[in-house]
């Protein structure tokens, strides 16, 4: 499936380099009466070397767009690519090892081995996977997130945001091409989770990383250099260049009934929604 050529997908300017992209993305859960659409044919793409935050109410289907985007989720129809591969079609040993390789995961919950030291957590899944760290790269990471001193601590002696810091360089360690961090800031304090934002921020501007970030709170999402809202399943609206306070107000505005139409907010950054 592609778009028409005059077409454009959210989520990048024209002649961005594209991390990844999504045509005609659905996904439903169930069958019949009592099918559930959680992603309704979203066409999207992530700009490579930016920060993309992803917003909506509760059941809008954000979640669900990150997990098919990285491949935790299976697609009902539609295509997804990370860089050049298409994953939709890939089976799950192919999946695991993609995901492995090149994708980076932070979560809500840090999923941290407590008995691994913060080190031997930051270089698990290369080690898991056979791989050397790039030791220059490893120690870039380790000093951009402040955890030098940290390095030989278990999980129970550190704070959270330390926690989040360590899942952070686990993340960014094997130099993914893209970063997924599903409600990073979830369960910390606000000023732990503001210097966890700004890790990722001086990720994409530092070390030229590319992050995708699912979020409820306007705080976090004005971290980002853009804002896609989603919808009922449908990305409804686009932000650059956002602020907490206009992230709050566009939110306002969606949830006042204009989140449902599928059409942007008429700001000079908005695209234009594709045409079938």
């Amino acid at each position: 499936m592609s778009t028409p050529a005059t077409a454009r997908a959210y989520g990048t300017e024209p002649g961005e380099p594209v991390a990844a992209r999504a045509r005609g993305l659905t996904k439903a859960y169930g069958s019949g009466e009592t099918a559930v659409l959680a992603l309704d044919a979203v066409d999207v793409d992530i700009a490579r070397g930016r920060f993309t935050a992803v917003m909506g109410p509760s059941g809008s289907g954000k979640s669900t767009l990150m997990h098919c985007l990285a491949g935790l989720d299976t697609v009902s129809a539609g295509q997804v690519w990370l860089g050049d591969t298409e994953i939709t079609g890939l089976r799950e040993r192919e999946l695991t090892r993609l995901r492995r390789d090149r994708i980076g995961f932070m979560f809500q919950s840090f999923n941290l081995l407590p008995t691994l030291t913060a080190a031997e957590n930051i270089t698990l899944p290369m080690d898991i996977a056979g791989r050397t760290p790039d030791r220059a790269w490893v120690d870039q990471v380790i000093d951009t997130l402040a955890l030098r001193d940290r390095l030989g601590h278990r999980p129970a002696q550190l704070s959270g945001g330390q926690q989040q810091r360590v899942a952070c360089a686990r993340a960014l360690a094997s130099r993914p091409e893209l970063i997924f961090a599903d409600e990073p800031t979830g369960n910390l304090d606000s000023r732990a989770g503001a210097e966890v934002l700004a890790f990722l921020r001086q990720a994409v501007d530092g070390l030229g990383q590319t992050v995708v970030m699912v979020t409820h709170d306007p705080g976090a999402a004005g971290h980002a250099d853009l804002v896609l809202f989603l919808g009922d399943g449908r990305i409804v609206d686009r932000m650059p260049r956002p602020t907490a306070a206009a992230v709050l107000e566009r939110m306002r505005i969606l949830s006042g009934g204009r989140a449902h139409s599928g059409q942007p907010s008429g700001d000079p950054g908005s695209d234009t929604p594709r045409t079938s």
